[in-house]
Formats: structure tokens, sequence, C-alpha cells
């Protein structure tokens, strides 16, 4: 279990390396077994600038269970919201070496569905 975590924490800094290479305001996801987190944060990395999570008080009675693909679709859509309100109109998605499947990726098209730019 712990190789599995280490070899998806060098896919994310490998991952992480690259979008700072490009100087872009990164989406970032973390997912749990119950629950799915999305983060913007700026180019220097060093300030969150939106956040949306399957924990949030107006999300979480609608959903019920936070950690499926409809809850994440939901987070995706609001994390996009709440990065078009700040004027982020382009991200690099940063999928914190997660597979592109299943949760993280209802999350990322919900968030290009509602605006966001990848």
């Amino acid at each position: 279990m712990k190789q599995k975590r280490n070899e998806r924490r060098r896919r994310a800094r490998q991952t992480r390396a690259k979008i700072a290479e490009l100087k872009a305001v990164r989406l970032s996801v973390h997912r749990s077994n119950t629950h799915i987190y999305a983060q913007v944060i700026d180019v220097s990395g060093s300030k969150v600038l939106a956040t949306a999570s399957s924990l949030d008080t107006d999300l979480r009675g609608a959903l019920g269970n936070g950690g499926n693909i409809k809850a994440a679709a939901v987070v995706g859509k609001r994390i996009a919201e709440k990065a078009r309100e700040k004027g982020i109109e382009k991200v690099a998605f940063d999928r914190a070496g997660y597979k592109y499947h299943g949760r993280v990726k209802a999350l990322a098209e919900a968030a290009r569905a509602a605006g966001l730019k990848f």
C-alpha cells in the first residue's frame, strides 16, 4: 500500500513541476473514499484562490454521499463558478497523480462545461 501511495505522489510531483514551469494557475483535485475536494491555486503555489468540496454545507445536504461521480460533477461545477467569479478563465488541471477516470474525470468535465478552460 505504501508503494502505491508513493508512486501517486511521484506522479503528482512531476505534474506540479510541469505546471510550475508553465506558470499557470492550477486546479488541484484530492479525493478520499468519502469525499472529493478541489482548489484553484495561484501561480506561485502559495495562495488558494477558490475552493469547493463535497463537504460544503450547502452541497452536503443535497448530495448525501460525497464519494461518487454525481458529487464530483457538482463540485466541478461549483469550483468553476467560484473561479469565474474571481476572474479566472484558464487553469492547468492537477489531478494529483490520480488516474483521469471516474470521479476525477467527472469533476474535470463538469468544470469544463461550466466555463473553465484547461
